[in-house]
Order: structure tokens, then C-alpha cells, then sequence
């Protein structure tokens, strides 16, 4: 080993011991706030659900435009007018982001027609809540596009002129599922663990850009109609989180350039034991808490 890489390996120590003093002291100081005054924020999934709620919070914090993609043109509609009537310039787009082709058409029409995008929010997902054995084929395929390669078309689609621009922010709607996954919904448990990685590697990616950041939140149950009927054995202790709290952390996570949010907080324990403990301790935990069964119930979106 010569004598400059031996000097990095030395430092690499103090350099990891800074780091952590420099995250523990900014943890308690007050962050300083991205002013969306001049962003144009597209959502895919808008129509409903936590996406609208995401428009509703992006309004309020002082967007200046917002662009609400999705399959279903009436929830769009009600969801654009709901924006318009807080005096938010809102469009909407029928765009489905499994059709690669599809996304690449409308966002060169969003750009024409509205502006460059600054805020990419990727919420949208489906769930079917079935085993393996008992799922269809094509709805797995499904799965898979919606909730995992449509994150790398839309990203495709408006990252570049974000790099161009040195002012952008990719955000992806994941779940506490992608690190602990359940019984009963291994299309969504799996889609949401490579879009996981697929954010961790376009965070570190992008590093070394200026002004263009990354932001993951992986939320526990929320309570929306797309997993409907999804039951836990301690609800009072567990409980499904609001979408409009889970928008509110996500729209400040994207203020503050925080690239990973747990919701609630106490996931972050749930990591770090997933870690550390053997599978059997794992797998008593899983009986506690009953994931075994909590997709039984599971009813998803009508």
C-alpha cells in the first residue's frame, strides 16, 4: 500500500467521526427551508389518496404551479379544481407511468405547456394483496411497472434539464414494507424494495450535482382506500398513519433536502433491529404484531 492511500485510510475514520458530530448538531439547529415560491411540482398518482394530499400541501406551502398525473381523469379533475380554488395554477395529465412511451409524450407536452418541472413527486403505485401462488401473472407484471420502472421513465423524462438547470428535487413515495415486507403482498413488498434501491442509487448519484437533491419516505399503513380492509392485531398501538401528515413530513423533507424520512419515527427502531436480531427473534416479532394475517382482510381500492 503506498503512502497516499494508507493517508486515506487513516482519515477515512475522522472523516466518518465529523460527519456524524455535523448531522447530530444541524439535527438540533434549525434547518434552512427550500422556498417553493418558484417551483413547478408534478405528482404521478395526483387523482387521490396521499397524491392529492401532496397537492394540497405543495399548494399551501406556495408552489407556483402544479401538475397532477394519473389513469382515472375524473379524480384528476376534482383534484385540479380543488387546487385551483386555493388560487394554485393546476394541470392535469391522463398519463399511465408503466407506458414508457406514454410518459416520454406528456412530458414534452408538460414542458411546453406549463414549464420545466422542478419537483418530481413518484407516488404513484397499485397493491393486488395476494401470495404468489394465487396472483395473476399480468397483475404482478403490473405491479413491477407501475410501482418500480415507472419511477426510472419519469426520471428519465425530467432529470436532465434538472441538472441543467442546478435547481431540482426527485421524491419518491416508497413504503416501511420495501425493508420489512409482509405475507400476502409480495408484488407490492418487492416493487417497493428495487424502487428503495433505485433511490438510494440516484441519491448517491447525484451527490456531486448541485441544487438537485433526492428525497424517500417510507411510511407505515396509511390510511387510504388503497389498502383498504388491511388489518393489525394492535391498532391503538400501531396506527395507521393520516395521508395528510404523511404529505406534510414529505413536502418538508423536500424543503429541508432530507433524503431519507421513516414514518413514524419508530420505524427507524424497526431497521435497525432488522439488522442485529436472528430471524427466529424476527419472525416472533412478525406473530406479535400479526403481519402473518393482516392482509386476510385486505379489500384495496374499489
Amino acid at each position: 500500500m503506498d503512502l497516499k492511500a494508507l493517508g486515506c485510510v487513516l482519515i477515512l475514520p475522522i472523516h466518518i467521526v465529523y460527519c456524524i458530530v455535523r448531522a447530530t448538531v444541524c439535527w438540533f439547529l434549525p434547518s434552512r427551508r427550500r422556498d417553493l415560491t418558484g417551483d413547478v411540482v408534478l405528482i404521478t398518482g395526483g387523482g387521490r389518496g396521499i397524491g392529492r394530499h401532496l397537492a394540497v400541501e405543495f399548494a399551501k406551502r406556495g408552489a407556483k404551479k402544479l401538475i397532477l398525473w394519473g389513469r382515472t381523469e375524473k379524480c384528476l379533475k376534482e383534484a385540479c379544481e380543488e387546487i385551483a380554488m386555493m388560487g394554485t395554477e393546476c394541470h392535469y395529465f391522463v398519463c399511465d407511468v408503466a407506458n414508457r412511451e406514454e410518459v416520454y409524450k406528456q412530458a414534452k407536452v408538460v414542458r411546453e405547456k406549463v414549464g420545466d418541472v422542478t419537483i418530481l413527486v413518484n407516488n404513484a403505485a397499485v397493491v393486488h394483496g395476494k401470495s404468489l401462488l394465487d396472483s395473476d401473472d399480468d397483475a404482478l407484471l403490473k405491479t413491477q411497472h407501475i410501482n418500480t420502472l415507472g419511477q426510472f421513465w419519469t426520471t428519465k423524462a425530467f432529470l436532465p434539464r434538472m441538472l441543467e438547470l442546478q435547481n431540482g428535487h426527485v421524491v419518491c413515495l416508497n413504503s416501511i414494507l420495501s425493508l420489512s415486507p409482509i405475507p400476502g403482498a409480495i408484488d407490492y413488498c418487492t416493487s417497493k424494495s428495487s424502487s428503495l434501491a433505485f433511490m438510494e442509487s440516484l441519491t448517491l448519484g447525484l451527490l456531486d450535482c448541485p441544487g438537485v437533491g433526492c428525497t424517500t419516505v417510507l411510511p407505515f399503513h396509511t390510511n387510504t382506500e388503497m389498502f383498504q380492509g388491511m388489518r393489525v392485531r394492535f391498532p391503538k398501538l400501531f396506527p395507521p398513519l393520516k395521508p395528510e401528515v404523511v404529505a406534510q413530513r414529505t413536502v418538508d423533507a423536500v424543503r429541508t433536502n432530507t433524503p431519507f424520512v421513516y414514518l413514524p419515527w419508530t420505524m427507524n427502531v424497526l431497521v435497525i433491529l432488522k439488522s442485529v436480531l436472528p430471524e427466529s427473534a424476527l419472525k416472533e416479532i412478525h406473530k406479535f404484531s400479526g403481519t402473518y394475517t393482516c392482509m386476510n382482510t385486505f379489500k384495496g381500492r374499489t
